[in-house]
């Protein structure tokens, strides 16, 4: 009998294993992050500091993981009173503002409709508030794609990543197991989070978060762009 050669990035329905996917939104979908990284990095030079990326990494993808005060830090450093309500409403205008310059992370899209066209369910799971993740996948376009949005309001207080409570919300809501999800994360937090909940996890790390130690991810890419969701899906089988 004749074999047949199996397209490498060809993706084996009839073998499908993953049934969902599971996506942050804050540097994974849009690139907040880096919005708020260069927001605190020109305050912070306003007063002649450069900005301890280092400690703010422990609080990308969710505040769990420490109790990191930029405001405060900086007080702390002048060794004067400072106005640090004053200081937040800034870095957040600042913030804010170039948020909304952002669009698509490179690849997303490309996913969102491979993941479609497969059949594959779709969460997202972020450790930020249904009032900022609903309203920018909203003026994003990508709301809609995904069959469940999950998001900090929804889990108890000081629970978000690193621990694992949205994505297993997110598995119960999909009514899929940990072993039939991929999860796509682009911080630490995230990561460790997705490894607590048992689900195979790709790292793509933005521009912020690629200076930070992401360990134990079970795939690391550079970008969505890198590898199609068809391969991609092919090594996680």
């Amino acid at each position: 009998m004749k074999s047949i050669a199996r397209h490498p990035l060809r993706y084996n329905l009839a073998a499908m294993r993953t049934k969902a996917l599971l996506f942050d939104f804050d540097g994974l979908i849009l690139d907040t992050e880096t919005a708020d990284v260069r927001a605190w990095e020109n305050i912070y030079a306003d007063y002649g500091f450069p900005f301890p990326l280092e400690s703010w990494g422990q609080i990308i993808g969710g505040a769990g993981a420490a109790r990191f005060d930029a405001a405060a830090h900086l007080q702390d450093l002048l060794g004067v009173p400072l106005d640090l309500e004053d200081l937040q409403s800034r870095q957040t205008h600042i913030s804010h503002s170039l948020v909304r310059q952002q669009s698509v992370l490179p690849g997303v899209m490309d996913y969102l409709h491979e993941a479609k066209r497969l059949g594959l369910k779709l969460a997202i799971a972020s450790s930020s508030p249904h009032s900022w993740v609903d309203t920018h996948a909203q003026r994003l376009g990508v709301f809609d794609y995904f069959d469940r949005v999950i998001c900090a309001d929804e889990v108890g207080a000081g629970r978000t990543k690193p621990n694992p409570d949205l994505f297993l919300l997110a598995l119960d809501r999909l009514r899929v197991r940990a072993n039939e999800a991929v999860v796509f994360e682009d911080s630490p937090n995230g990561v460790r989070a997705a490894r607590s909940a048992g689900i195979f996890v790709v790292a793509v790390p933005n521009e912020v978060t690629s200076q930070l130690s992401i360990e134990n991810a079970n795939l690391t890419l550079r970008s969505l762009t890198e590898l199609s969701l068809g391969a991609l899906l092919n090594k996680v089988q």
